[in-house]
């Protein structure tokens, strides 16, 4: 006769480390990378669209022309990156840190960048071209950037 029922959960995976590789065109489609590391990486065209990037490390990361389309970059460490022809349309960047990263060309219609530290002139360049309201947090992307 069995008396109770045993659950067993399988241990969180050690985050996954995509550090100084070359992913060009790399699909991430809704993929769940909280915590991934993609610093100094070649992500050139690929999509991180839907994707969850929670926490996620892309130090140094090169996104030229990817999507990072609705994508969750809460918290993420995007220092150093560079966004040129980047679409962010809809992204939540809350927290994340991105002081020294470069945007050049992004769509940022709906993106929500609360609480990120940016340089004066990443502000400038991002305030230029802010509209929209992020559907996830319901803030107006002029007003996350402080426009």
């Amino acid at each position: 006769m069995l008396l109770g029922v045993l659950s067993w959960a399988a241990p969180a995976p050690a985050a996954m480390d995509y550090a100084k590789q070359v992913l060009i065109g790399a699909d991430f489609r809704e993929a769940d990378l909280r915590g991934v590391t993609f610093n100094l990486t070649n992500l050139r065209d690929a999509d991180f669209t839907g994707a969850d990037l929670r926490g996620a490390s892309l130090f140094g990361a090169k996104l030229q022309d990817a999507s990072l389309r609705g994508a969750d970059l809460r918290e993420a460490t995007l220092d150093s990156a560079v966004f040129n022809g980047t679409d962010l349309r809809d992204a939540v960047l809350e927290d994340a840190f991105a002081f020294n990263t470069r945007f050049q060309s992004v769509a940022i219609d709906g993106a929500d960048f609360t609480n990120v530290p940016l340089r004066a002139d990443a502000l400038k360049t991002l305030c230029a071209s802010a509209s929209g309201t992020n559907p996830i947090t319901g803030r107006d992307t002029r007003d996350t950037l402080g426009c």
